[in-house]
This record gives structure tokens, sequence and C-alpha cells, in this order.
């Protein structure tokens, strides 16, 4: 059996028949077990390697080969492959309770198995296609079929399409540059083609306005899922750029222009969170914000910047399984969700309220919450690096604190007199407590997965070295 067979062709399979599973219940946990299989699978085999179990030996071999195109996991994609799909079965299983399991488990799958492939793939451009065929997924995901599309969902589509051409055009004349290398305006004008290509779908300012209408238009949760994976993959995918192109990754600019579109990012999505008073389009901004972190962690030292942008998948992913599952239940009890229709939910709905603030405060870096480590050692970097930098990172955690404060300042305010009644549904509650309870536990103990972690730079052969 091939690695790429076993993490990206079965998923995709079995989400066909995924799709005639009517039981929404039934539906998640197969789902979720199936992701967690294979997390464990690639957790406990190793890739090209003899597993010796008594009288029975397996190996799992690195590629395989589809009309002349090559398929390559190798031995240290085994800890991201058991990092995703353990954060896949954990989005899977909290789909039933949000009603979202018939789209997310089945287009979850196929859209998984592609940006795992995105990553596998070789020549390594047909990425940028692969990564669009999972956008396009994305919309019947965000949308049940008798929705009509809204402006936000367009948008997506539009502008994460206009990203393709320009990477694929940018791949094109990068192979010139590694023909004539000293061609300046050639290294130049397929730079700054990259760069808007990678623009577009990491949504970077100021392309980012659909991020906020698309929040008010889609299921809080579906929507959540994609802002955890999307741009995770596309970052991965554009550091496999930076690791092949020995001028583009050494290039004298490239920290600074990742700093300042960082910088930007952060600061431009924390004061309009701080201002907000939409919940779902706070949830977008934050999301922006976050995307800002991981340009900003790939903008320091070499050494630092790898282990950096990888230390911030697992507190991402948390915070917004979270956020999205208590927006969700929010959504059921308020529509739209400004301040002036959830306030005082927290008088009924105290664990739901909970879970919505911890999440954001956590994305914002609050202390003993899991995304206060990364934030810390990410600001104690650029300190060392640039003190007006670290001043503007703090600015934009401030915004971010800022619009978790108001938010939890309007879901207790109550009319006088207003009694304290538990009216949360239990199974979401239940759920809810558990992510809670993840954020604090990967807050105040950090290095519980150092030791998968520690093996993800050894996917690039430069970077990081």
């Amino acid at each position: 059996m091939s690695a790429p067979l076993l993490w990206i062709f079965i998923p995709a399979a079995l989400a066909l028949p995924a799709l005639l599973i009517s039981n929404g219940r039934i539906l998640s946990i197969v789902g979720g077990s199936l992701a967690l299989l294979l997390s464990l699978v690639a957790l406990i085999v190793p890739i090209d390697q003899a597993l010796q179990i008594g009288n029975f030996s397996l190996k799992i071999a690195p590629e395989i080969e589809i009309l002349g195109r090559r398929l390559i996991l190798t031995p240290a994609d085994g800890s991201l492959l058991a990092i995703f799909y353990g954060l896949v079965a954990m989005w899977f299983y909290g789909a039933e309770v949000t009603r979202t399991a018939h789209r997310l488990v089945p287009l979850g799958l196929i859209i998984i198995a592609l940006l795992v492939a995105s990553i596998a793939v070789e020549p390594f451009l047909y990425a940028a296609i692969l990564i669009e065929i999972a956008v396009l997924l994305a919309v019947p995901l965000l949308l049940p079929v008798n929705q009509a599309p809204g402006p936000g969902v367009m948008r997506f589509l539009i502008y994460q399409t206009m990203g393709m051409p320009f990477i694929l055009f940018a791949g094109w004349l990068l192979t010139g540059v590694e023909s004539s290398p000293s061609d300046l305006a050639l290294a130049v004008q397929s730079a700054t083609i990259l760069g808007l290509g990678f623009a577009f779908l990491l949504a970077m300012f100021p392309l980012y306005v659909w991020l906020p209408m698309l929040a008010e238009e889609v299921s809080p949760y579906a929507l959540g899922f994609l802002f955890w994976v999307l741009p995770t993959i596309t970052i991965i995918f554009g550091m496999g750029f930076l690791d092949r192109y020995s001028w583009l990754r050494t290039s004298a600019g490239l920290s600074q222009v990742l700093s300042v579109g960082g910088l930007v990012m952060v600061v431009t999505g924390g004061l309009w969170s701080a201002f907000q008073r939409h919940l779902s389009r706070q949830m977008a901004y934050a999301v922006i914000a976050e995307t800002g972190f991981s340009l900003l962690a790939f903008s320091l030292s070499p050494e630092k910047a790898v282990d950096a942008v990888f230390l911030l998948i697992i507190p991402r992913s948390l915070a917004l399984l979270v956020w999205a599952m208590s927006l969700t239940q929010m959504k059921e009890l308020a529509e739209p969700l400004r301040f002036s229709a959830v306030q005082g939910l927290a008088r009924k709905h105290p664990v739901t309220t909970a879970g919505l603030i911890l999440a954001h405060f956590s994305i914002a870096g609050f202390p003993l919450l899991a995304g206060f480590p990364v934030r810390l050692a990410l600001w104690e970097g650029l300190a060392s690096q640039s003190l007006g930098v670290a001043f503007w990172f703090l600015i934009g955690i401030l915004g971010l604190l800022t619009g978790a404060t108001r938010t939890l300042a309007v879901l207790v305010m109550a009319p006088q007199g207003t009694g304290w009644e538990l009216q949360e549904r239990w199974r979401p509650g239940i759920l809810i407590g558990i992510g809670v309870l993840g954020l604090f536990l990967l807050g105040i103990f950090p290095q519980i997965f150092r030791p998968i972690m520690a093996n993800l730079p050894g996917m690039f052969e430069h970077l990081g070295k």
C-alpha cells in the first residue's frame, strides 16, 4: 500500500458513499472515526519503513504515479498527516450537533484529500489546481442546496480563483529565473506575480473584504472549518515555493515584505474586530489577524520561522472549532448575530457564551489559553528584530482583546433583576466544554504536542536549516 492511496484516495472514495447516509449522527461518528483512524495510522506507522508485528511486516510506500504525475508523501509528512486528520476528526465529531454533518463530512473528506494531494503532487505547480478544486467544492459546503449565493460567497469564489492563474504564471516565470538567475527584471516580475497570487489566496490586505461578508451569510461551523484548513494549506504550499527556489528564499526583501504584510493584517484585523457589533464578522476579522500571525512568524529568523508557523496550526484549529460551534448555537437563539439580538444570552446559555469568549481570547493570546504561548514567543521574536513591529503587534492584540471584552459585556448585560437560568442543550454544551478544557490544557501545557511538531521542519529541504 502507498501513502497517497491511504491518505488521499481512500478518504476521497469513501466520501461518495457517505453522501448516502441520511442519519447525521451516524455520519458524524463514521466520518470522525475514519479521520481519527487515519491520524493514528500516520502517527504509529512510519512511511517508507518496514513495521514488524510478529510475523507480519507492513510497509507504506511513499509515492504513487498517476497519468505521469507523482504523489509523494515522505516520512516527514507523517506528523503533518497525523495532526491534520486528528483535527479533522474533531470537526467531524462536532458536525452533527451543528446540523452540518450531511455537507461537512462528505465534502470535508474530499477537500482535505485534495489539500493533502496539493502538498504531495509533483510537479508541485499542480497544487494550485488542486487547491482551486477544493475552493469550488467549498461552495456547496457553505450553502444548502435551496439557498442562493450571496455577495460574500461570490466574492470568495472570485478572489480565490483569481489567485490560481497568478501562481501558475509565476511558476512558469520562475523556471526561466532558474535558467537565467542574473536576469533581475525577470526575477522581480515573477516574485511580484507570485506575491499577488498568494495575496488573493490568503485574503491579504486589502483583498479580505469578502471575509466578513461571507461570515454573515453562511453557517459559522462550515465557515470555521474552511477558515482553518484553506489558509493553513496555502501557507504550507507557499513555504514549498520558498524551499524550492533559493534566490527567492534568500531575497533581502522577503522578510520585510512578510513582516509588513502580516503586521497590516494583525493591526487592521484587530482594530476592526474591536469595533464590530456582529459576532460572525468578529470571527472573520480574528481570522484575518490569525493569518497575519502566520506571516509574521515566517518573517522571523530562518531557524525559528518554520517552527513558529507550525506551532500556530493546532491552537488555531481548536479555537476556531470552539468559536464556530458556539456561534452556531447562538445563531439558533438569535438572528442576526448582532449585539442588539444577543444581549443577555449569557444568563441562559453560559456554556455557549464561555466557549465563544474564551475562543476569542485564545486567538487574541490571553494568558493560560492555547494561543498564549505561541503569541508570546512570536512577540519576543519580533521584539528582538524591531521594537516598532513589536509595538504594532501589541496594538493588534489589544484590538482583539477589546472586541472580546465588548462581546462579553453585551452577552452578560440584562435588565436589572434578570436571573441566571441554564437552558443549554446538553450535547453541544458537553462538546463546547471539552473544547474549552482543551484550550486551557494547550495553554498551560504547550509542550504536549512538541514530539509530533518536532518532525515537521523535515518536510522542507532548506527551510529552517
